[in-house]
């Protein structure tokens, strides 16, 4: 299979666990889906397999949320359990009071704490609630998942076509994963020019 291919195609993340594992790549099963598609397309544009890295095991299995959170407990074994979202939703709204959730913003959370504690640096939970208030509060949008290839074609599909409606965009991603073709809204759009100009 050629990169290409593998982009044009729509994978289940059953499927990449399957694949990856048929690879070699390790730790597979405990793979999020957008990282399951990096560690697969490195293999495809390189042949090799890059090395696992192995995170920390925390010294107790007892979930944060379980010893009581504060803005001063460390992050040591973290959940998205309902405790901590609304301690989190609570908090943040200190540091922006009035604060609106803005879409995108826990997932880029949680991928900002992967990062900074790969980097071995010390949270508290609220270092978690100063970070979701800003991005709550920031005015830019985000930048789009590069792996969210749904998401992205919903939000991209509402923006540019006049009259949307999630039968339009769920219709219209239907199609787009029956192409061999990149799954992006603009890749759909000349396809259907495409269609549109074949039927005149």
């Amino acid at each position: 299979m050629s990169l290409a291919e593998f982009d044009n195609g729509y994978w289940y993340a059953l499927e990449l666990k399957e694949f990856a594992k048929e690879l070699g790549i390790p730790s597979a099963g405990r793979l999020r889906k957008d990282e399951l598609e990096a560690a697969i397309k490195r293999f495809l544009r390189t042949g090799k397999i890059a090395k696992a890295r192995k995170p920390r095991a925390p010294k107790t299995k007892v979930r944060d949320s379980e010893r009581g959170l504060t803005l001063r407990t460390r992050v040591v074994v973290y959940t998205n359990d309902a405790e901590t979202k609304r301690f989190l939703e609570r908090e943040a709204t200190r540091y922006a009071p009035g604060m609106k959730r803005k879409s995108g913003a826990r997932y880029r959370l949680n991928r900002w704490r992967e990062a900074e504690l790969a980097k071995g640096r010390k949270l508290t939970y609220g270092d978690l609630a100063r970070e979701y208030a800003r991005l709550n509060e920031t005015d830019k949008p985000f930048k789009q998942i590069p792996h969210g290839r749904y998401i992205n074609f919903v939000s991209d599909f509402f923006k540019s076509e006049a009259g949307a409606t999630r039968v339009k965009v769920t219709r219209a991603w239907k199609e787009l994963k029956s192409l061999d073709v990149p799954k992006d809204y603009a890749s759909w759009k000349r396809w259907k020019r495409k269609t549109q100009r074949k039927k005149k």
